[in-house]
């Protein structure tokens, strides 16, 4: 396609979730209440992990570095939208659609491979108890969590740029906020390359990430199996579930977006199960943390009785 028939694109309207007034405000109530759940329910796991010494482990570490992910990750798409919710146009300029695109991408992809370095957390503490602290020093800690932001930020920008070279005819996206799979739906030209990459970052941050889990509860699994101690076995087995409630929730609603056949998704689809992983993953994580996890519910009551003691 020739430049004289290529449309500049200074800003993108957003369809969002409904054309009704009185149903975005209901919208706008409800998404309000989960942002703020998000948000604080997050930050009090991570000001928790920090007040708290007995949180100080790799484990809690890695909980707090995700937890400060998602505070991120849901700035970076819902303030935008319950805006939207009560304005008429719901536009967005060019500029601020790349931004928003390349932050979702970084801190979404960062989130898959930090669930990864979590599950071989886990592996090693049940797999490895005697050598725990030994493999899990704080200098691996720390470079698995770098390791996993670096990663997530490459494959981010790596989309972005190419996305966003190819020419723009609409403008008019059908999402809450510039999704990947949305934004190139508007381009005018063949992106059968740009399918070719979805696919293959797909597999590199979503499945790479996943087999890693499947491959450490596989692990986990078979030592449990062998642990004679029914109490030992629930023991086991407890200090995993929160993480893989979790794992379940994030792998499946993304695997279910990006990595069927074309043909087989829609875009409200998308936007459904985008809402979700965008929306009510990030405020699920802290209370399955928090309330299917004794040491944190027991953190709590140390640091309430702390505060307490101090009036």
């Amino acid at each position: 396609m020739g430049r004289e028939n290529q449309t500049w694109v200074s800003e993108f309207i957003l369809l969002g979730l409904s054309s009704n007034w009185q149903t975005e405000v209901l919208l706008f109530i409800l998404f309000l209440a989960m942002y703020l759940v998000t948000v604080l329910g997050n930050f009090l796991i991570v000001l928790l992990i920090r007040l708290d010494s007995s949180l100080h482990t790799p484990m809690y570490f890695f909980l707090s570095v995700l937890s400060l992910v998602d505070i991120c990750y849901t700035n970076s798409t819902v303030p935008q939208m319950l805006i939207h919710f009560l304005s008429a146009r719901k536009s967005i300029p060019f500029h601020s659609c790349v931004f928003q695109l390349f932050i979702s991408l970084a801190l979404g992809g960062s989130e898959f491979f930090l669930l990864g370095a979590m599950a071989y957390d886990r592996y090693v503490a049940v797999c490895h108890p005697l050598h725990y602290t030994v493999i899990m020093h704080g200098g691996l800690c720390l470079g698995l969590a770098e390791g996993c932001l670096v990663a997530g930020i490459t494959n981010s920008l790596m989309q972005t740029v190419i996305i966003f070279q190819l020419p723009l005819c609409r403008n008019v996206i059908n999402h809450f906020a510039c999704e990947m799979l949305a934004v190139l739906r508007q381009t005018c030209a063949d992106i059968f390359f740009n399918r070719v990459m979805v696919a293959i970052s797909g597999f590199v941050v979503i499945m790479l990430p996943c087999f890693l889990v499947l491959f450490s509860y596989g692990r986990i699994t078979a030592a449990v199996v062998r642990i004679r101690s029914t109490r030992g076995r629930h023991k086991a087995f407890r200090t995993c579930t929160s993480h893989l409630t979790v794992v379940s929730l994030c792998f499946g609603t993304t695997i279910f977006t990006y990595m069927r056949p074309a043909a087989g998704s829609s875009a409200e689809q998308e936007k459904m199960v985008a809402l979700f992983y965008a929306v009510v993953t990030p405020m699920l994580n802290p209370l399955i943390y928090s309330l299917r996890n004794k040491e944190i519910m027991s953190a709590i009551q140390r640091v309430l009785g702390k505060f307490s003691e101090e009036r």
